[in-house]
């Protein structure tokens, strides 16, 4: 679990402390627009107001949604870390999110633009999506679905997805979303621990060009899973598609019949809305485990807070999956709750071109852009002038998530995609805090390149060292989450003592995430990533993000990635994997030119040991990096679980990089 980690941020970190210097010096600041923040959702009195009253600005909070039961307690923390928050509230989840804005005269405002990877577009406004989840709960009431349950999800990119948790959310029944990409074993195990009635999947969808099959996986997994009664199967793609008399069922089919109309029942605060598996040191997933009324609460307000979303006008895009934490709380939750209009999107950002994404921005007009920093590095190293081709003048608010952004990618994405108007907002959060907790408000803070900033209004959050001191102005360390907040995780699904093991044990009272961090002379935190991501070389603590951020600073490198291996001499050493920009080449004279080029940013102890120039980086679905594989592949050792890979091939052709190891002096 994270708080086995022993070494220090920060202590005798010399190396990472300059660097951080040397980012400030250059004092590249922007202010928000004045426009912008004339007008802002938000303003800096929210600080003030949090700060004064914490427990009564939530409760301020909580009015923005509609309960069936008006909720007159706010936080019961009485027995941490098990939070209750608004626990005598009463309210419905997917009322929240389709049939309060049709009520409002709103139903015919677009909810979801749907782009599908063909080419195939089609546009569904509030009442449609109403109409759809009623019938889709209808459904899940026919086959046996009660409040209580829990409802496996694997889908692709479609509306049906959403569709599909609003109704699980509306009969009170727990989804639990499987990412589309997940092998049948990975699959079976996230239904087993569940223990899931429903399956909803489809028969596939588009990836790359070509549809890919998702039911035959749901199939190996379900026949592990005696519980699983019913399989509910989306038709996409039209591929020929095993089917088992009795158990399985087409949605078109059930679906389509049911009646529209579906009264929605109110559920308490604490009901659980969904479990969300995510990656366990032990091997064993955590199916991390979200409730109703305090989730909604901050995913609504962080929404409309950060983004300064005007849903009469604007036009929001988050490009993430809906299989992981973002899809949930900034692509179903947080924007239907908020009544936003939004684009969907199903395939990759270079199919069939790589200006893909830059055409459905322009196709529909959107001024809110979510996106993973490995996306921006990704559309670098695609080369400047494939954004140029497109009008992006629509654009006012770009965001960054999934993990601490380099300042170099943050400036391009400014300049490239935002033309140097557009304020940009760094959020830190996780599965496990639901909603937002660190980030920019963008009528309100001066932002600084690849710094995340400051708690959000309402939330505590600080670096302390090793004896859980909060380090001062200028320290590193490790970030914590000094009070309760709304939308926290209540455990993990089935074990709360791994639970309490996994966040509360590291420092007392408060909740370790996991992540190392820093405080800049102002005060504001710069993301370093996961604990496991730090190495020690040397006794000296270096981030492997500042690695990467050094290494992308260079103009041959679009994009690396950094991790620690084993070394006899040093305790660990550096090996870096870059992917080369288009007009740079391979040479010996460019690997030693790079290994000197970290050294003279970061200081001679963080020059990496060795430095592959490789095709593509081993990544998930969702763009994430698996470091771990590249671990497996710097100690020259068999290769661990490829399944989450977006392409599992890309290890085949980085091991064959092996041999060019590049320079070691």
């Amino acid at each position: 679990m994270p708080g086995d980690t022993t070494d220090t941020l920060g202590k005798g970190d010399v190396v990472s402390n300059e660097s951080l210097a040397n980012l400030l010096k250059e004092e590249r600041r922007f202010a928000p627009p004045a426009d912008l923040a004339a007008a802002a959702n938000v303003t800096g009195a929210a600080y003030a107001q949090a700060d004064a009253d914490r427990l009564g600005f939530w409760a301020e909070q909580a009015r923005r949604l509609s309960w069936a039961t008006e909720p007159t307690e706010t936080l019961d923390w009485t027995n941490p870390p098990f939070a209750k928050w608004f626990a005598d509230g009463k309210l419905n989840v997917a009322y929240n999110c389709v049939d309060r804005h049709v009520e409002a005269g709103n139903g015919d405002r677009v909810a979801i633009h749907f782009e599908g990877e063909p080419g195939d577009s089609r546009s569904i406004t509030y009442a449609e999506l109403k109409d759809e989840v009623s019938k889709a709960a209808n459904a899940l009431t026919e086959l046996g679905v009660q409040a209580g349950d829990r409802v496996a999800v694997y889908l692709p990119m479609i509306p049906e997805a959403v569709v599909a948790m609003l109704a699980c959310a509306r009969v009170g029944a727990a989804h639990s979303v499987v990412f589309g990409g997940f092998s049948a074993d990975a699959v079976a195990s996230r239904i087993q621990d569940a223990d899931a009635k429903l399956v909803i999947t489809a028969d596939g969808g588009y990836r790359r060009g070509k549809p890919t099959a998702l039911k035959p996986a749901i199939d190996e997994a379900v026949a592990k899973c005696p519980q699983v009664e019913h399989v509910l199967v989306v038709r996409r793609t039209g591929q020929d598609t095993a089917f088992t008399e009795g158990r399985d069922v087409w949605w078109h089919e059930i679906v389509e019949r049911q009646s529209a109309e579906h009264a929605p029942q109110a559920f308490d605060a604490e009901h659980p809305l969904f479990i969300l598996y995510t990656s366990g040191t032990t091997g064993k997933p955590k199916g991390i485990l979200h409730t109703s009324g305090g989730y909604l609460t901050q995913a609504a307000y962080t929404h409309h807070a950060v983004f300064d979303l005007k849903p009469e006008s604007d036009v929001y895009w988050c490009t993430a999956d809906i299989g992981w934490v973002t899809g949930h709380s900034y692509i179903v939750y947080g924007p239907l709750a908020n009544g936003a209009t939004q684009v969907m999107y199903e395939g990759t950002p270079d199919t069939p071109h790589q200006g893909r994404f830059w055409e459905v921005v322009q196709k529909y007009g959107v001024t809110i852009l979510y996106t993973a920093p490995t996306a921006i590095r990704t559309f670098m190293k695609w080369g400047d002038d494939i954004p140029a081709k497109f009008d992006l003048s629509s654009l006012r608010v770009l965001g960054s998530v999934g993990e601490p952004i380099n300042p170099e990618a943050w400036i391009w994405y400014r300049k490239h995609i935002g033309g140097d108007r557009c304020p940009i907002v760094d959020t830190w959060w996780q599965t496990e805090t639901g909603a937002m907790m660190i980030s920019p408000l963008p009528g309100v803070t001066e932002t600084k390149p690849g710094s995340a900033q400051r708690a959000l209004p309402g939330i505590g959050a600080t670096v302390v060292d090793d004896e859980a001191n909060e380090v001062p102005n200028g320290g590193g360390g490790y970030l914590v989450l000094t009070e309760p907040w709304p939308s926290m995780l209540r455990t993990i699904w089935g074990d709360d003592q791994r639970y309490i093991d996994t966040y509360w044990s590291r420092f007392e009272g408060k909740y370790f995430a996991g992540d190392g961090a820093k405080k800049d002379e102002d005060g504001d935190i710069w993301l370093l990533g996961r604990v496991d991501d730090v190495m020690l070389v040397s006794g000296h603590n270096i981030s492997t993000t500042e690695v990467e951020s050094a290494l992308v600073s260079h103009p041959s490198v679009a994009e690396a990635a950094v991790v620690g291996a084993n070394d006899e001499t040093t305790g660990q050493a550096i090996v870096a994997f870059v992917i080369l920009r288009g007009s740079a080449s391979e040479t010996d004279s460019l690997v030693g030119e790079l290994r000197n080029h970290v050294g003279a940013t970061l200081g001679p102890i963080a020059k990496p040991k060795r430095i592959l120039p490789v095709q593509e980086l081993p990544k998930t679905r969702s763009g994430k990096i698996m470091r771990r594989l590249l671990r497996d592949v710097a100690e020259n050792r068999a290769v661990g679980d490829v399944t989450t890979l977006a392409d599992s091939s890309v290890m085949d052709l980085i091991q064959s990089k092996l041999p060019a190891a590049g320079s070691e002096d």
